[in-house]
């Protein structure tokens, strides 16, 4: 039985612990450099963060976890009675072992506003008489979404909580040599009822004491040896526990529990443990060890085959709407930054290219207000009451006859699905924390393909393309080489009356955006191949010329996914050479290997 940590009560993260953490974490460049550019950014840092939690926002891509495993329960120092045997043995249980604390990646989550900031596993029980030993504590599993990084925090940082060992010499700070004493033996002994003052000058005491702390010394230095190889995790699949096949009818199939990032304390040792032949009644026994207590970092890096990447108000929430057939609730509205933080959105392609947003039946994307006025007007009215839903069909249609429907309906004709990340608008100077920054790109660092969105109704589209590709650059070098199209969205803004002057003023801005890209945007891979961008003109509002959208976004995924699988296996054949000592290239393997050769 595990104890999964979710959702946990507000209590774990009270305001005030929050502003605790931000202030350390934004003070962190000041304590490097003390000046007042640092300083400046770190403010700007927070500015940023502060905006994307507006609006009641609860989206979270980075998190400080302290994690503390459970401490160890405390030894028994008790002596046998019964009838007839009124001074029986020593009968102190052991304590039970403090509960680890593990981390699994789960896809029922998206962010992690739902991980507590502390996380402390459950204690081992105590010891008691009769040779009862205590139970174990239970393990603590801290569900976080897939694509998270854990990073365990190195000594030297300022965000970094004390361990077991720097907490103690904290509490003992400013005592005298025998307060300090006293103080430690407090923390690791128990006493039977009276008999603390003379089991301390006893000699079996102090050898029992000794054996202690030299085992306290073996434990720190395994510990600071641990420390050198810091836990580094990236949590890009959920683990999956397969049945075994000879397992016994009705046993209980195995959970999941993750990766173990911080280890329970042991428990303490009752009195019989210390019984020798010079005293045979110890009337002493030890308490449990402290449980790890370790700092990480999370970010999150959502897993989007597709992210896509533009100025504010250039029309990408509408755009992920249309080709999610309305699915994916992002904010639509008519002023910048009305997003805030990344929305994924899953597209569903059949066979012969239609889209699942195709054929939802509403190819008119408003803002969201309008859309909410329009559908309160209906319900008023009365339209909504034998409206038929996502997944029902016209009476008129046959059973056997096959209608492409969204919904379960489309399960039957879908051939292929990826995911696609809209993401805040970039603007200049995004990289020094203006408007929203730049920390929200991290969502899209896995992403297979790049696609840029651009006003086509600007002055300049062409300009926007430039910013967009330079603080790329600036947030990660070489991940503008991941770009593969380019949307010039709101076409529908220009020569909507059917002008032929403004049809042709239109088509001549079109075709300044694709010289641009064909001169300014070559993309030059890290094998050396250059390839331009594709340019597709679309209007998201009115669903126009998605298609053509959806089957271009389709073909870079299966590219990317088909050059992943081939550097895989090549690296699986470089190594098996390398093993056998053979050459990779001249040697002959099985077919599904050496077609990748």
């Amino acid at each position: 039985m595990t104890k999964p940590i979710g959702i946990f009560k507000s209590s774990l993260r009270s305001p005030r612990f929050h502003l605790g953490t931000s202030r350390r974490y934004s003070d962190r460049p000041a304590a490097h450099s003390g000046s007042d550019v640092d300083l400046e950014a770190a403010c700007r840092r927070r500015r940023t963060e502060w905006k994307r939690k507006q609006g009641g926002q609860s989206f979270l891509d980075h998190l400080i976890l302290t994690v503390r495993g459970g401490n160890g329960g405390n030894g028994c120092a008790a002596f046998h009675r019964e009838k007839y045997k009124p001074f029986g043995p020593p009968s102190g249980g052991d304590g039970g072992r403090g509960g680890d604390v593990y981390i699994l990646p789960t896809s029922g989550l998206t962010t992690l506003s739902s991980v507590p900031n502390r996380v402390i596993g459950q204690s081992g029980g105590h010891g008691q008489g009769t040779w009862q030993n205590g139970k174990n504590g239970e393990p603590t599993i801290i569900k976080v979404p897939l694509g998270t990084v854990v990073r365990e925090l190195p000594r030297d940082d300022p965000r970094r909580s004390k361990d077991e060992w720097e907490a103690e010499e904290e509490s003992t700070a400013g005592l005298t040599p025998l307060e300090k004493r006293d103080k430690m033996r407090e923390n690791r002994w128990l006493h039977y009822p009276r008999s603390g003052e003379t089991n301390v000058q006893r000699d079996s005491f102090k050898e029992a004491e000794a054996s202690l702390y030299k085992q306290e010394r073996v434990r720190r230095i395994a510990r600071r040896k641990k420390g050198l190889t810091p836990i580094h995790l990236d949590l890009d699949k959920e683990e999956v526990l397969e049945r075994s096949v000879d397992a016994p009818l009705g046993s209980k199939q195995p959970e999941p529990t993750g990766f173990l990032i911080a280890l329970g304390g042991s428990g303490g040792l009752g009195n019989p443990h210390f019984a020798s032949a010079v005293n045979r009644s110890p009337k002493f026994a030890s308490r449990g060890q402290k449980g790890e207590r370790i700092t990480f970092s999370l970010e999150l890096k959502l897993i989007a085959d597709i992210g896509l990447v533009g100025m504010p108000n250039a029309g990408k929430s509408t755009l992920l709407r249309a080709l999610t057939g309305g699915r994916a609730k992002t904010e639509v509205a008519g002023y910048a930054f009305t997003t805030l933080n990344p929305v994924v959105g899953v597209v569903r392609v059949a066979e012969d290219g239609t889209f699942e947003g195709g054929i939802s039946g509403n190819h008119i994307y408003d803002e969201t207000q309008v859309e909410e006025e329009q559908q309160r007007e209906r319900m008023e009215k009365g339209e909504l009451a034998n409206v038929l839903t996502r997944n029902q069909s016209p009476v008129e249609a046959q059973e056997d006859e096959i209608t492409l429907r969204p919904g379960h309906r489309f399960d039957i004709v879908e051939d292929f699905r990826f995911t696609i990340a809209d993401n805040p608008g970039l603007i200049s100077r995004a990289a020094e924390n203006v408007g929203l920054g730049h920390s929200f790109l991290r969502s899209i660092e896995r992403s297979l393909a790049l696609v840029y969105v651009v006003d086509l109704s600007g002055p300049a589209p062409w300009d926007e393309l430039r910013v967009l590709r330079d603080e790329l650059e600036q947030y990660q070098p070489g991940m503008s080489t991941k770009a593969r199209m380019v949307i010039a969205n709101k076409a529908d803004l220009l020569a909507g009356d059917g002008d032929p002057a403004a049809v042709e003023d239109a088509k001549r801005k079109l075709s300044m955006l694709q010289r641009f890209v064909n001169a300014q945007m070559i993309v030059h891979e890290g094998s050396g191949d250059a390839f331009t961008l594709d340019v597709v003109p679309t209007s998201a509002k009115f669903s126009q010329n998605l298609v053509k959208v959806v089957g271009l976004m389709r073909s870079y995924v299966e590219e990317a996914k088909e050059h992943r699988l081939r550097s895989d296996l090549w690296f699986r054949v470089t190594s098996l050479s390398a093993y056998l000592d053979v050459d990779p290239v001249t040697t002959s393997y099985p077919r599904k290997w050496g077609q990748y050769t």
